[in-house]
């Protein structure tokens, strides 16, 4: 993984530095609230409902053990023991004293972290599948590309106050998309053209919240060398043109809808053509030095066969279970990769206590060369274990709370943390999302249920990407009290196939949610044909068959 240059310690230091001294002014009354403001959200520190939120950096989702273990440390010195991953994997901290944050900053940079840029209208983390370097149908590796962009994107002065916030993803699969690519800002999607060689298929003006929109193609090829100055190119049009006026349209797909792609796509091509030969276009020297920074580790040449593997297997159903759901198919021969589940009963989905973190560090030192990776889906890789350690890590995460073996099914549910925490959410997010793990517990009918994505938010930001969700909730506000609203039929996780969730109807208090919930999954079990997955299934029946039974009304 990239490991900080000279560079990049000194300015994370200077950043550290200057916000010690912002923070001891505006204690001294030296800087107003309306003052601070910025300077605090440029520094990843929101002030939620109960107290501030501090928002670490976790860049494409890459930890080293060291840093895990310094997460676990803040949480227990600074916090109340826990912290909770987010959808576009970084780390939040909801219990940090304000007056603290300065030395939790120090800490983090002591280990090559930061929170800048993680809040404000600036470029946001880029965000990537949890599986790159390491899987199969990838075109190549996207980490290389993603530090780039962080690089350029790093207090990058002519885009420190866009419009609104801005985030990039990059996808490098051919076969499935594990970090929801066209709903963001900018999505760039690895391809090779008729010669072989690596670009990217540039999409653009996608996006959730009160305006759920899928990206459009603005090129379908672009030379990987090119990829910084096209990204300036989009940026300074949206900076530019964006509506600065209106939070609520200041996105930019509100800006490429008003526009058309098509028309947004000319402007972009207009202002790249003054800029595409700019120090900003890579070399292949740089590309090269980027790539070496992502090199393999120390795998030994090892056997798919495993005639020990094979009879664990056979004798554990718990341990077939976990390995069917949350063991993927590795790149190399004898390696697999291990998604460790933090989704159950009685803990809020992203969250885990300063305990786990610690042994999620030793799981990573003992069995993936010390690394481990954050997910969209709020859950854990370890990206590089043998299958002959197979056993040992399911047995390890037994212990530590990770081994529920529902990775895609119904509970591997994605959660804001809604309405007990954030002060901009309707509703609470965590009550609902446990009731559900409450109610279906049953492991055998989740499996019998297949893959569905089940996504919750506590408001129309959408941060729990309900929009989606192959089933949607929504938390809203009727007359100061709680409702939830459901759609069905969003879908992210098909490449090139995003679609977004339609509403079913009117609103549902929370102690009707899990039975309404009950009463969609029996019309799928009664409708599927032969192993149809929920969304397929919706696909061909359609919102009716399900809106007529849910709101049917009793004899």
């Amino acid at each position: 993984m990239y490991v900080y240059d000279d560079y990049d310690h000194a300015i994370i230091q200077d950043r550290v530095k200057q916000y010690r001294d912002q923070t001891r002014r505006y204690f001294e009354g030296k800087l107003s609230e309306e003052e601070f403001l910025p300077l605090r959200l440029q520094n990843g520190l929101y002030v939620q409902r109960m107290a501030p939120m501090l928002r670490v950096a976790v860049p494409y989702g890459m930890l080293a053990s060291k840093q895990i273990r310094k997460l676990a440390d803040i949480a227990r010195k600074y916090d109340k023991g826990y912290a909770h991953f987010s959808t576009r994997q970084n780390l939040q901290f909801n219990w940090p004293e304000l007056a603290d944050v300065p030395d939790i900053l120090q800490e983090l940079a002591d280990v090559e972290m930061h929170a800048v840029q993680t809040s404000g209208n600036c470029i946001r983390n880029t965000t990537t599948d949890q599986f790159a370097g390491v899987c199969t149908g990838e075109i190549e590796d996207p980490r290389p590309y993603c530090e780039i962009i962080r690089q350029w994107s790093t207090f990058h002065p002519e885009f420190a106050f866009l419009p609104r916030k801005f985030k990039i993803a990059v996808n490098a699969n051919t076969e499935s998309d594990r970090s929801a690519t066209d709903v963001h800002d900018i999505s760039l999607h690895l391809v090779k053209n008729d010669e072989g060689k690596t670009g990217f298929r540039v999409v653009v003006g996608g996006g959730l919240g009160r305006t759920p929109i899928i990206g459009s193609t603005i090129r379908d090829y672009l030379p990987a060398e090119d990829m910084l100055t096209y990204l300036e190119a989009i940026i300074r049009v949206y900076n530019q043109k964006g509506n600065r006026l209106n939070k609520y349209k200041a996105r930019i797909k509100i800006l490429v809808k008003a526009l058309t792609p098509a028309k947004f796509g000319e402007l972009v091509e207009e202002e790249w053509s003054h800029i595409k030969d700019s120090e900003s276009k890579l070399t292949p020297e740089l590309l090269e030095k980027m790539k070496s920074y992502f090199t393999e580790p120390a795998y030994e040449a090892l056997s798919d066969d495993s005639a020990e593997f094979e009879a664990k297997l056979a004798d554990s159903k718990g341990f077939a279970n976990w390995v069917s759901r949350n063991v993927a198919e590795h790149k190399k021969p004898g390696y697999a990769i291990v998604t460790l589940s933090i989704k159950r009963p009685g803990h809020a989905p992203g969250d885990v206590t300063d305990v786990q973190l610690d042994k999620i560090a030793d799981l990573a030192d003992q069995y993936s060369f010390g690394e481990a990776r954050t997910t969209h889906e709020q859950n854990i890789v370890l990206a590089d274990v043998k299958k002959s350690d197979l056993y040992a890590v399911w047995e390890a995460a037994k212990e530590a709370g990770f081994a529920t073996p529902n990775l895609g099914l119904l509970t591997d549910m994605i959660c804001c943390p809604g309405g007990d925490y954030c002060a901009l959410a309707n509703a609470k997010s965590i009550p609902v999302a446990d009731e559900i793990m409450r109610r279906f517990d049953d492991i055998d009918y989740l499996h019998d249920l297949g893959d569905i994505d089940l996504n919750i938010s506590g408001c129309m930001n959408a941060c729990g990407h309900h929009h989606v969700g192959n089933i949607g909730i929504l938390g809203v506000d009727k007359k100061g009290e709680e409702f939830y609203q459901i759609s069905l039929g969003g879908d992210s996780g098909k490449l090139n196939n995003t679609s977004i969730g339609k509403i079913l109807g009117p609103s549902f208090q929370r102690d009707e949610v899990v039975d309404v919930l009950d009463k969609i999954l029996n019309i799928y079990v009664e409708n599927r044909q032969d192993d149809e997955l929920f969304i397929d299934t919706f696909q061909r029946i359609g919102m009716e068959v399900f809106k007529e039974r849910v709101y049917a009304k009793a004899n």
